[in-house]
């Protein structure tokens, strides 16, 4: 566990940040007086976000593509002069059962749900390392805690996700550098064309949730560094976003 934290002031990369889950958390952090940079390949979309937001810089990006990255980090650091938070939201969805999967699609899905999200770490992490400071949040699903029949390519690109937040949790820990996992229930975004409605109830237990809903965990996140939150399914519990203090060192709450 580590310290809470106040985001107001704080500069976070949010990727994937055009629509959907992604956009929601940029405003919520605009909201709380946090500095977003907003990442995502429609320029459009950032652009009109921006805007909204008074002005956050918006550096149209693909995750899958090292230059970009690197040009990302860059503007956030010449703007900000440091980098607080990641939040590794770009990703797209993939169904179909197995036998009909095309490994050419399923290797683009792998490059920008998982290989992404590393490039993505890896050039944040030599800002964090130096103010000994830094909160990561990868978004991974819900589909990662069930056989996910019929989604079974998505989602394995998603337990990728689990098993590397896993393991940079334990490697950056020494860094003062918390990596947090957070698993959303079925969400109201772009996925699958649009194909889960705001309030629907898609299979028995289950609701479908706002992405405004799921930005507030992120921010919870971001807030605590704890390791991991598991978004329950069925309808939303506005109060279980709200953090709980955790203790650690008290030398990490000034960075």
């Amino acid at each position: 566990m580590s310290d809470l934290i106040d985001l107001a002031g704080r500069t976070i990369i949010v990727t994937g940040a055009s629509s959907g889950i992604g956009a929601a958390t940029a405003r919520r952090l605009h909201a709380a007086g946090a500095h977003p940079v907003l990442a995502a390949r429609r320029a459009d979309r950032l652009a009109t976000l921006s805007k909204e937001l008074d002005g956050a810089l918006a550096v149209p990006t693909d995750v899958t593509d090292p230059l970009q990255v690197r040009d990302l980090v860059a503007a956030a650091l010449d703007r900000h002069q440091r980098i607080d938070g990641l939040v590794n939201n770009a990703g797209a969805g993939f169904d179909g059962p197995l036998d009909r999967v095309d490994p050419v699609e399923f290797t683009r899905i792998l490059q920008l749900n998982v290989v992404g999200l590393l490039t993505m770490t890896q050039a944040v992490l030599p800002t964090m390392r130096a103010q000994r400071f830094g909160r990561i949040v990868n978004i991974s699903s819900g589909t990662t805690r069930r056989v996910a029949v019929g989604v079974g390519a998505y989602a394995s690109t998603k337990a990728a996700v689990n098993m590397l937040s896993s393991v940079l949790t334990q490697e950056l820990a020494g860094d003062g550098i918390a990596v947090s996992l957070l698993l959303p229930s079925i969400t109201a975004t772009e996925f699958g064309d649009g194909l889960f409605t705001l309030g629907a109830s898609p299979r028995p237990g289950m609701v479908v949730q706002s992405p405004d809903y799921v930005a507030g965990f992120v921010l919870r996140l971001l807030r605590t560094g704890e390791e991991s939150f598991d978004i329950p399914h069925g309808p939303e519990q506005p109060d279980l976003a709200a953090p709980s203090p955790v203790r650690k060192p008290s030398s990490v709450i000034d960075k």
